[in-house]
């Protein structure tokens, strides 16, 4: 079959199994989009209104589904508007391929209009990259892209096609790709290095585990559950970890972390054994990496040897799918329970219930709303089932303290990037993702202005996306550390906001204010009542801290109760 370049791409979209894809036309990718109109009915295309939102949307759909995320943008600025969400996607581990047109081969290094070097660009922030220049190139690249992007450690690949590639015609065939020479994106297993790490947990008085998307991403929600409860160890989560394990497990004990449960965090230094797994000890987890878990024997199960020992010394390593892993491990553990170090943990609770939970989610004293209780009424409306889609700032921190998960991939937020503006996107492509499920995206004031235009998208596709804007007129992240730590300098956080349910009922969506506690149960039962799209802005407290903290710098076991 002689086929144009342009007409080989969207065949091999479809070869893998795409059928939705976010973009933005422009000149270079023209060809490309002119052949995606011609198999709209294989292959639905969402037009955003600014690149980043097509990242965003691609990963949302990627965490939400497991399956590859795709966004396209023509040369130049469309190009270069996808970095942010690719950067995001890298160190997130998020599958992603993303298609940029560019211009001509012979016009290469020219400063023709709309030139830029995305391959130098996206080289530091991409899993792999490569520039198509041939027609003939693109069944292969693609078969790789794709290859690359969802095996191992999964990541973003970004496929720059000049356009001479898109309009000349070749013999079309396609084949997956199934290996690259070379790469190796699982270390076989060791059972040697499994018998190891089972005797010491074995062997353990008081083991903890801490858990990442890892567990997530391998599939192994299951097989985890099943190590854990045979074992009995507490098992505390990162941010991105949140929602491998439900929320109201026994053996759940909370968020490690600059802003994680008090427990997990002041245990840390006291656990003889720390059991990671599918996490990279970043150093929001951390805090002083000087005198973190020193006292602890440490096993990492981990399936990139970049990640092992690179911020914590490991006694055993365990390299590979994390799923095979906990299969090896599970029949060599013993089976136990912790009770008396499981006591510590409920204990501990306790005393942060009472210093700050209690507080946050009940306010007295004629507080406004706080950002707590109303996660607590999305809980209360939701039961636990819905996809929570958080953006940047206090807001995502109260998300992923409060916020009850039933299942997996139910937790969606910008983890090691912190990119502000990344909810609504995300939440566009997770609902497309999963259209049976209820997402929700909780956004603050000040990240929901960076990618507001994404309303539109929302309009257009009539995509029933929830959204919550907590509105507390600042930027609150950064205004509590001026609080805590410049003195009370509120330098460039305080936002002076427009109408934002008119902007929404300018999209024509249906939109509410609360502004009162009496109203906010009301409001967010209607919204998740609601078989379409709907935005609630909450007026919240405005320099209500989210609490405990755990200072820049400071050791795990300094984490701070106010």
């Amino acid at each position: 079959m002689r086929i144009s370049g342009a007409e080989a791409v969207i065949r091999c979209l479809l070869e893998e199994g795409v059928d939705l894809v976010y973009g933005y036309p422009g000149g270079a990718i023209m060809p490309v989009y002119d052949e995606l109109y011609k198999f709209q009915d294989q292959l639905h295309h969402v037009l955003v209104r600014h690149e980043q939102g097509a990242t965003h949307a691609a990963q949302g759909y990627a965490r939400a589904t497991g399956k590859v995320g795709v966004a396209i943008a023509t040369s130049g600025p469309g190009a270069t508007n996808l970095v942010t969400g690719i950067a995001d996607a890298q160190i997130d581990s998020t599958p992603m391929v993303c298609i940029t047109g560019q211009v001509g081969r012979h016009l290469l290094g020219s400063d023709a209009f709309q030139e830029t070097d995305i391959i130098g660009i996206s080289t530091p922030v991409t899993k792999w990259n490569f520039q198509v220049t041939e027609a003939s190139q693109i069944p292969e690249i693609i078969a790789k892209a794709f290859y690359i992007a969802r095996s191992g450690r999964p990541g973003p690949v970004l496929i720059d096609i000049t356009k001479n590639a898109q309009f000349d015609e070749f013999d079309f065939s396609y084949e997956k790709c199934t290996g690259i020479r070379s790469y190796v994106p699982v270390p076989k297993l060791n059972l040697d290095k499994v018998a190891e790490a089972a005797a010491l947990i074995n062997n353990a008085k008081k083991p903890l585990i801490v858990f990442g998307q890892g567990i997530i991403l391998g599939k192994a929600e299951e097989e985890f559950k099943a190590v854990i409860e045979k074992s009995g160890i507490p098992s505390a989560w990162t941010i991105l970890g949140l929602s491998a394990l439900p929320t109201d497990h026994p053996l759940n004990v909370g968020m490690l972390g600059m802003h994680g449960n008090y427990a997990p965090n002041l245990l840390t230094n006291e656990c003889d054994v720390l059991i990671a797994f599918g996490m990279r000890f970043d150093d929001r987890v951390t805090g002083n990496l000087k005198t973190y878990a020193k006292q602890a024997k440490v096993i990492h199960f981990e399936i990139d040897p970049a990640e092992v020992d690179k911020n914590v010394k490991t006694e055993v390593a365990v390299l590979g799918d994390v799923k095979e892993s906990l299969v090896a491990l599970l029949p060599l553990l013993d089976a136990k329970s912790h009770d008396l170090w499981l006591n510590e943990f409920k204990a501990l609770r306790e005393v942060e219930f009472n210093s700050v939970i209690k507080e946050e989610l009940n306010p007295t004293n004629g507080k406004g709303i706080s950002m707590g209780e109303t996660i607590e009424m999305i809980n209360k409306h939701s039961n636990g089932d819905a996809i929570i889609v958080s953006d940047v700032g206090q807001h995502q921190m109260f998300a992923c303290r409060y916020a009850k998960f039933n299942s997996t991939k139910s937790n969606i937020t910008s983890g090691g990037l912190g990119t502000m503006g990344f909810a609504l996107p995300a939440a566009i492509g997770a609902k497309m993702g999963k259209p049976e499920r209820e997402v929700v995206a909780i956004i603050g004031d000040g990240g929901f202005q960076m990618t507001i235009q994404e309303l539109g998208t929302i309009f257009q596709t009539q995509v029933p996306v929830k959204i919550v804007i907590l509105n507390n007129e600042f930027l609150g992240m950064v205004r509590q550390w001026q609080e805590l730590f410049f003195d009370n300098r509120y330098a460039s956080t305080k936002m002076i906001n427009p109408n934002f349910v008119a902007i929404a009922e300018g999209y024509h969506i249906k939109s509410k204010k609360v502004t009162s506690r009496d109203d906010l149960d009301g409001a967010v039962a209607e919204m998740l009542a609601s078989k379409e799209s709907y935005f609630l802005e909450v007026m919240v407290e405005k320099e209500n801290n989210v609490f405990p903290m755990i200072p820049t710098g400071a050791c795990v076991s300094e984490i701070r109760l106010s």
